[in-house]
């Protein structure tokens, strides 16, 4: 599969944010971009530290980017790496994601422009969500 064109914004937008990863420990430089019901684009990078936990992912950047900045409706992300294959969000991000957009489409797009499309509820079957919280 190859990125629609209507979403090629997003994978320039991705490819942008990736130059600025910091990742010199995993050497797995990633860039998402998290778009808007209302079309905004917030994008992230990873960012790693030499206390590995303390590292956040490009797709928990772009949610913080764009939860910091009011917005809290999401329809897709796109996620680049220099990786041959494409690669999805990691536990954690999927996790991160749910709690704003069970319903995301998300592309992650290799070097060579392969694309692999899943919907979030795809990778992430069994979320916990805030519904999980009501009996609480």
């Amino acid at each position: 599969m190859v990125l629609p064109p209507a979403h090629a914004h997003l994978r320039a937008a991705a490819d942008a944010a990736r130059a600025h990863a910091w990742a010199p420990y995993s050497r797995f430089p990633v860039g998402a971009a998290l778009e808007t019901e209302d079309g905004q684009v917030f994008t992230g990078c990873n960012v790693e530290n030499a206390s590995y936990p303390a590292g956040t992912c490009a797709e928990r950047v772009a949610l913080g980017t764009a939860i910091a900045s009011g917005a809290r409706r999401f329809v897709r992300v796109v996620i680049t790496s220099q990786q041959q294959d494409p690669t999805p969000p990691c536990g954690i991000c999927r996790q991160a994601l749910v709690e704003f957009a069970p319903a995301l489409e998300v592309f992650a797009v290799a070097p060579d422009g392969r694309t692999a499309r899943w919907s979030l509820a795809e990778l992430l079957p069994a979320p916990f969500t805030p519904a999980s919280l009501e009996n609480v």
